[in-house]
């Protein structure tokens, strides 16, 4: 014990990873990995069209390929689960398509083979009759067209802030959201000016550099389904409902994940890959391509109205948004989405009266659910751009216009919970610090032009959730710490280290973590939305302090005096006359949540505010319209950093990934529904070349009171003030602006030409 303890605190360390060196050397453990006797492999035969009636599935020729051993149809499935219909929100998706397609791309029969080269050719001999169905695919016209996606919704009633659900009977729209607050027709009528915009952003996908992939393993009479999932819990519990088992029937298990961004939340390929497992009686392996994951889970597009009531000062007195979120052909995550987002979409600004409608729109178009941001880059998009075209209209500064308007600590947000720890005003002051903004730019000559913009957003993290942690303590006083939260590149393995040794009075190196198993690990609702340092990190703390007193109550028992962990030994053997014995400390963590009432209203809606901000200078050619980032500026409020290294590119990568979002990616459909650039060849993410020279980054110093040890999370606060930040600063190089994302050369080069009155062809 005496090279593991440390009287130094852990908490604040610049820290490598614990996985760092397993990951260089290629040795780290993914699910990719796992190879188990007898293992079948699955391919998936997917429709071509956007909503369909199923008329027949030939399977013949495909079943009497060499080294087929199945050809599986949504009947098969229903003979094994009678009701194979599951979803966190809505229990709306099929594990296979039952009688209709609602998107391109949608399961509609699995084949199953030894080599996983013969079931994808075997799975190109299937055979479906179609009856093409009219579909609908953008949102506004989703919400009130008599085209359905879905004849009735069935809500899953599964987590307490969605158990309201019910949609409107009859039409698309699954939730809508509606936040009153003050008057905003009084606002309206009294303002100086009133201003009314609409902004869009477009579906784009994850990319976790790891596909999708699960493997179901029959053993007796339960599964074990090892699994890149960022929500092991949920997973278990799902399956046991769809097949009607005990929850200690089915076995999770997940290790490191190759990226989620959302992708992997909640229940993906695992109903399927469990209903081919037994069907088969054989292990299975499903693991989707690149291509394959574009259908899978997207990122919600949305239409964004803000009309915006100011006075002669510059305030703005009243504001309503009207956001539409696409949601495709199932819901998945998206009506918390749509919820949570939807509640801040009046912006970090104290506005005395807001109203807010926010809708989840079915439409024919892939899935979308949970993205980094959990639908917050979307809002900050439309409110964040406004604010801009706000300023430039009155003739105020941006950040002067911000700083007028800004939210205190104090004061309540419109949804009635009062603004705590959130460093705004910190925020906002540190980009224009590190922007120099009171200095005059280089504004370039010719036909380059130079301009910059900052952004700024803010996120409520989602409650109400649940984790618990448990930490073991073997006879030499090490620790074993088991959580369910998934590393999937976040560091929070490491992080969960730091907060258990600074509390036990250990090195974090010498903590071990385990990686989830449902039969090992304790409850964690899911690793998402920048919750696991906040709501484990608090789980972890009181597992330690557990411990901690488990040890000092043995130690008044045995009538010893108790100085610590390092006593932990000791006190073992002198209870069980030798190294033997083990203690388990167990911490839980939920925080108060109060449910919105009818004018989407709680005075506890969230246990903290993440906050973000972004300051970007840009150079445009105002031939072409290409522009070329020079400078980016991220700036968040993580309160206190847990591991100040994982902080710095926990920033940096959410901004880089944003930066795609801006001017490069988009999900490009055509009329039909079917997805023209599925594909690295066509979709393009972020290259080295894309990031700027001049990239910095900074945590403010700020403290989360509730927190532990001041902490709360960041994984997503890097991302929320880029785009709006790139479109100012390009229409402060040249003078046009761009209402939707993604921001190309050829959206600038149209603009640039109807400033000059002219027109160009499509």
């Amino acid at each position: 014990m005496s090279d593991i303890r440390t009287p130094d605190p852990q908490v604040g360390r610049r820290m490598d990873r614990l996985e760092s060196v397993a990951k260089v050397t290629g040795t780290a453990d993914y699910t990719h990995n796992v190879e188990l006797p007898r293992m079948l492999h699955a391919k998936v035969v997917r429709s071509p069209h956007a909503h369909a009636r199923i008329l027949g599935i030939d399977t013949r020729a495909a079943q009497d390929m060499p080294g087929v051993t199945h050809v599986i149809t949504a009947q098969d499935v229903i003979r094994r689960i009678p009701d194979p219909h599951y979803g966190p929100a809505f229990h709306d998706q099929p594990i296979l398509a039952i009688e209709k397609v609602r998107h391109v791309g949608e399961p509609v029969a699995v084949v199953l083979a030894g080599d996983p080269h013969a079931a994808e050719a075997a799975a190109g001999l299937v055979v479906v009759d179609y009856e093409v169905l009219p579909a609908v695919f953008d949102e506004v016209e989703a919400a009130t067209s008599t085209v359905l996606v879905h004849d009735a919704l069935k809500p899953a009633g599964t987590f307490p802030d969605l158990k309201h659900l019910a949609g409107r009977k009859g039409t698309n729209v699954a939730l809508d959201y509606r936040l009153r607050h003050g008057d905003v027709a009084k606002a309206f009528a009294e303002a100086a000016q009133v201003f009314d915009h609409t902004f869009k952003t477009q579906q784009v996908m994850h990319v976790p550099m790891e596909p999708m992939v699960t493997v179901a393993e029959p053993q007796g009479e339960g599964i074990v389904i090892h699994t890149a999932s960022q929500s092991p819990s949920f997973v278990r519990i799902e399956i046991a409902r769809l097949l009607g088992w005990r929850e200690n029937q089915v076995q999770v298990k997940t290790r490191l994940l190759g990226g989620g961004f959302g992708a992997k939340l909640y229940i993906k390929l695992e109903a399927l890959t469990v209903a081919l497992a037994l069907i088969a009686r054989r292990p299975v392996r499903l693991a989707l391509t690149m291509e394959e994951q574009f259908y899978t889970i997207t990122k919600h597009a949305t239409t964004f109205r803000i009309r915006s009531a100011v006075d002669a000062e510059g305030r703005i007195t009243g504001r309503h948004c009207e956001v539409y979120w696409n949601g495709g052909a199932y819901a998945d995550i998206g009506p918390r989405v749509t919820q949570k987002s939807g509640f801040t979409a009046g912006g970090p600004y104290d506005i005395a009266n807001l109203d807010i409608d926010s809708y989840q729109v079915y439409t024919h178009l892939p899935p979308a659910g949970a993205f980094r941001g959990f639908g917050i880059t979307q809002v900050v998009w439309g409110y964040e751009c406004q604010a801009d075209l706000i300023a430039r209209a009155l003739g105020m500064d941006p950040l002067a216009f911000r700083r007028l308007n800004l939210l205190e600590n104090g004061r309540p947000h419109a949804t009635g919970t009062v603004m705590k720890d959130a460093a705004l005003r910190q925020v906002l002051d540190a980009v224009a610090r590190r922007m120099q903004w009171e200095q005059p730019i280089d504004r370039g000559t010719g036909t380059v032009r130079r301009g910059r913009g900052i952004g700024l957003g803010f996120k409520a993290l989602v409650a109400p959730t649940t984790s618990v942690a448990t930490i073991t303590l073997g006879g030499d006083g090490s620790c074993v710490l088991l959580i369910s939260t998934v590393d999937m590149g976040q560091g929070s393995d490491t992080a969960m280290a730091l907060v258990a040794a600074d509390a036990l009075g250990l090195k974090a190196e010498q903590i071990r973590v385990v990686h989830p198993d449902t039969d090992v690990t304790p409850y964690d609702m899911a690793t998402l939305g920048s919750r696991s340092t906040f709501h484990m990190g608090h789980a972890v703390r009181l597992a330690a302090q557990d411990l901690l007193d488990q040890l000092a109550a043995l130690a008044q028992q045995l009538g010893l005096p108790f100085q610590g962990i390092a006593d932990a030994g000791l006190l073992l053997r002198k209870k069980y006359g030798m190294p033997a014995g083990t203690l388990v400390g167990t911490g839980t963590f939920m925080p108060p949540y109060q449910s919105p009432d009818a004018q989407g209203r709680s005075p506890d809606i969230t246990p903290n505010w993440m906050i973000g901000g972004t300051g970007v200078e840009v150079e445009v050619d105002t031939e072409t319209g290409h522009f070329r980032l020079l400078r980016i500026e991220n700036v968040v409020d993580c309160g206190t950093p847990l591991n100040p290294k994982v902080v710095e590119s926990q920033i940096s990568g959410a901004a880089i990934m944003q930066l795609g979002m801006t001017h490069l990616e988009k999900m490009e459909f055509d009329a039909e529904g079917r997805l023209r650039n599925a594909s690295f060849s066509e979709y393009k993410i972020p290259g080295i070349h894309d990031i700027p020279e001049a990239f910095g980054c900074e945590a403010v110093d700020a403290q989360q009171a509730s927190g532990p040890y001041g902490a709360k999370g960041l994984g997503e606060s890097g991302c929320f003030g880029v785009a709006s930040a790139v479109a100012e600063a390009i229409h402060d190089a040249v003078g046009v602006r761009i209402f939707s994302l993604p921001i190309t050369p050829e959206s600038v080069m149209r603009a640039l030409a109807a400033q000059r009155g002219e027109t160009l062809a499509d």
